[in-house]
Parts: structure tokens; C-alpha cells; sequence
């Protein structure tokens, strides 16, 4: 790196940017939502703006008169180069209408300062040379991901430019057909996106249910539905199981064979055929898995958004929310929570699709009856809850019935392996309980074809 090279800066913009609200205050309101003092190079510009800003909040007038006061209260005045200077500032420009043009001028180039500022920062942690690569890697990424952050804040937008933009979005969508990124990703359970018009972009969509209800095996049916059956791309964070044991999973419940006899290798010919014809399938569809133990958000974070630059992502599926690491220093479990679930959110956002995070239901669920899944019970809930657009829940009676109870029922009412969908929670839509069906040799779920929708509200 060649420090003897001047950072970027454009003098004349920022003396501009002045200028232009020494002759006219209200522009102040143009700029103030985009600028800051630290965005200015020079120190003098640094001090007139934000003279200028303290009397736009204080509803003061900005001129040369009650800035050139109110920098000699700070004692700068001098140090600017006294009234003349501001004199200087206002000869600069004739009039105030291209503020913005110049505002954003001096914007660019900070960002540009910002980031020469952050390379030094990820060079001095590559010289430190810390055992834990992965901690060095997350504080690296952790320093561009807060530059983007400081990014200038999104302003007003007028409702017809946001109308103009969702049908060229949905000419675009029918134009593409498959190859264009989808609007909402189907879950491919009819019942379901009857409630839910499927997974909607920036959504983050919370599955939670007890252990062994079967929360992974339907992500894992929503992420092969959305892959082969709508060509979607699909990334899989899978936190608990090993590739090995997803493609398993996978294959079972392309093939209709049990998956314990493919992984013990007991299937005869016939399924031989069967498995073949899954795995050429299951081959041909765009899903992506990652395996690794406890990433981080920030490792998730990058991860997704590479594989998005070099593939693109219409699904995210994280399995599961509670063995994610928060990439901050949290004080306790409900903390990190929030910490994790709002991160998720936040890249279902910023890569603009819908992320399927799973959850792990507290103890409280079994103290209960009925042992049906209510919003609290989601472990260190709090964030979670706030943070999900969707909420859902498996329930399965079955679970929690002895054998010879559940025989004495009537088989008709409860078939073997009936589950119930509970959508908790919809943002922006009602919500509802539907039926299922589980099989859990294949580790699989089907639509129901009795039951319909039972809506809430």
C-alpha cells in the first residue's frame, strides 16, 4: 500500500455543498439525511457543515453571519480563515439546485476513504497472524459488513416509483420463467401455500417444532419441492447432519424407499433402479449444502452472499437457528438469540429472499395439554418471534400417544403419521393450521387430501 498517495476528496464539492446552504438553509434538508461532518476531508469544511447542522437542529437560520457565530463559539472560526472564508464558500456556487449532485459527490468519496480505512484495519488483523483463522476471518468480514452498514440510509420513496418497479419486477418474472429469480418460492405442500402464497422474498420464515416432530425432514422436502419442482436454487446450512446423511434423506424420499435399507446398502434391484433414477433427479436441481459445525452470522452472511454472486440463491435454509454462534459478544442465551434471528433477517433482506430458518421449541410444550406449540415456546423467543415474518409449527398427536391408544381411535380421524402445520405467525397474511401427512421410514411429508386449510383469522 502506498501511503504517500492523497485518500480520495473533491474539495470543490464539499465547498459547494456549503456554499450552496449559506445561500439557501432549506436545502439543508436535501442533504442532511445522506451527509455527516466526518464525510468532509478537509477539517474546515468538516467544521462549517456542522455548524450548519447544529442550526438545522436547533431550527436556527444558516448564513454567514450565524455560522461565522457560531464557530467562533466552538473557537474555529479563526482557524477556518475567518469570515473570509465563508465569503469564499458562497462565491463558489451561484445557486443551491445541484446541492444533492455535489452531496453525493462527497458521499462516494468517503465511502472510498472508509474502505481504504478498512483494508488497513483486515491487514493489520492478517499481521497479528492469530491462531483462529475462522476468528480473524469473521473480525475481517465483520469490518466490511459495518461499512456497509454505514452506507447512506434509504430515503422516502414516492408510491408510484414503488408501483412502476413491482410490475417491471412481475413483466420481468414472466419473461424469465425459470432462469429469472423467483417472486415467492413455493413450499410445494398445496394446503400450505394456499395460506402463505408461498415463501415471499426477504421473509424469514421460522419452522419449530420438539425434537424428532420431523422439522428437518420438512425443510428438507420444502428445499427438494422449491429445487426440482420450480427450479429454484436452494443454499442448506445444515448445523446437525452431515452431507452424508442429507443426501440420504434426499434420496429416500425421492426414491420411496426406507431410508435405513439405503444406508445399510439392504435394497434389492428393483430399488437400485429406483435410487438411480433419484439420484440423476436429484442431480440435476440446484441445491447447495454446507455442513459446517456452528458457523457464525457473519460466516453464513458470506457465505450466501458469495454463493449468490456466483450462482444466485432463491431459498436459504439454516438447520438449525440454536446452534448458530452470534458473530457478537452476547451477556446471555436470549441476547444471542435476538443477535442470530436478526441477522437472518437482515440477509433474507439484503439478498432479497426468503430465508427458512428452523428452531428448537422449549421444555414448556411437554408441561401442557393439549402439547400443541404456542409462539412462547420458542427457545429465547423473544427475537425470534419479533424478528420472523412467519411462523410455524409440526404438531403430531401421534408423538405423544401410547400405541395402544392411538389403535383404539378411529383410523379414519387419525391416520398413521397425521401431522398438523400450525401457521402461529404471518406478517402479511392469515394464519391457520393444516394437515399433513408424515412417513417416517421415507422421512417424508405429503399433502393431505381430505383436510383443507382451517384458518384463524
Amino acid at each position: 500500500m502506498n501511503n504517500d498517495r492523497l485518500p480520495p476528496n473533491d474539495v470543490d464539492a464539499e465547498e459547494a455543498v456549503i456554499g450552496s446552504l449559506l445561500i439557501d438553509s432549506e436545502s439543508m434538508h436535501k442533504v442532511a439525511v445522506m451527509l455527516s461532518s466526518g464525510d468532509f476531508f478537509r477539517d474546515k469544511n468538516r467544521w462549517a457543515f456542522q455548524s450548519c447542522l447544529d442550526l438545522h437542529e436547533r431550527n436556527e437560520a444558516i448564513n454567514q453571519i450565524t455560522v461565522a457565530q457560531e464557530l467562533a463559539r466552538e473557537g474555529k472560526l479563526e482557524a477556518l480563515g475567518g469570515a473570509a472564508y465563508l465569503s469564499h464558500l458562497v462565491s463558489q456556487v451561484p445557486t443551491s439546485v445541484h446541492i444533492e449532485y455535489y452531496a453525493q459527490i462527497v458521499n462516494r468519496l468517503s465511502m472510498m476513504r472508509h474502505l481504504i480505512d478498512a483494508a488497513e484495519r483486515i491487514s493489520t488483523i492478517g499481521y497479528e497472524a492469530a491462531p483462529d483463522v475462522d476468528e480473524s476471518m469473521n473480525r475481517a468480514e465483520d469490518i466490511l459488513f459495518r461499512l456497509r452498514g454505514s452506507e447512506s440510509p434509504r430515503d422516502f420513496v414516492p408510491i408510484k416509483n414503488l408501483l412502476h418497479d413491482y410490475f417491471e419486477e412481475n413483466e420481468q418474472d414472466a419473461k424469465d420463467g425459470k432462469d429469472g429469480q423467483l417472486h415467492s418460492v413455493m413450499t410445494g405442500f398445496t394446503d400450505i401455500d394456499s395460506v402463505l402464497g408461498g415463501m415471499q422474498r426477504s421473509d424469514m420464515v421460522v419452522l419449530g417444532a420438539r425434537p424428532s416432530m420431523g422439522k428437518s425432514s420438512l425443510a428438507l422436502n420444502i428445499a427438494r419441492n422449491a429445487a426440482v419442482d420450480q427450479h429454484a436454487k436452494v443454499a442448506i446450512f445444515s448445523l446437525e447432519m452431515s452431507m452424508e446423511q442429507l443426501v440420504h434423506r434426499f434420496l429416500a424420499s425421492e426414491a420411496g424407499i426406507d431410508s435405513k435399507r439405503i444406508r445399510l446398502g439392504q435394497h434389492n434391484a428393483k430399488e437400485e433402479r429406483k435410487i438411480m433414477d433419484a439420484t440423476g433427479k436429484l442431480s440435476e436441481a440446484q441445491i447447495f449444502i454446507d455442513d459446517s459445525p456452528f458457523p457464525s452470522t457473519s460466516e453464513i452472511r458470506h457465505k450466501a452472499k458469495r454463493l449468490q454472486n456466483e450462482h444466485g440463491i432463491d431459498l436459504l435454509v439454516v438447520d438449525y437457528l440454536q446452534l448458530v454462534r452470534s458473530s457478537g459478544r452476547s451477556s446471555n442465551l436470549v441476547q444471542e438469540m435476538s443477535e442470530i434471528s436478526r441477522s437472518l433477517k437482515a440477509i433474507a433482506r439484503d439478498l432479497s429472499i426468503p430465508v427458512l430458518a428452523l428452531s428448537q421449541l422449549s421444555r414448556a410444550v411437554e408441561s401442557r395439554t393439549p402439547k400443541i406449540p404456542q409462539l412462547a415456546d420458542l427457545r429465547e423467543s423473544g427475537g425470534i418471534e419479533q424478528d420472523a415474518d412467519v411462523v410455524m409449527f409440526i404438531y403430531r398427536e401421534e408423538f405423544y400417544t401410547t400405541k395402544e391408544e392411538w389403535e383404539m381411535r378411529s383410523t379414519e380421524q387419525y391416520p398413521e403419521g397425521k401431522a398438523d402445520l400450525i401457521i402461529a405467525k404471518h406478517r402479511n397474511g392469515p394464519t391457520g393450521k393444516v394437515s399433513l401427512y408424515f412417513k417416517k421410514t421415507l422421512t417424508k411429508f405429503e399433502n393431505s387430501t381430505k383436510d383443507r386449510p382451517q384458518r384463524y383469522d
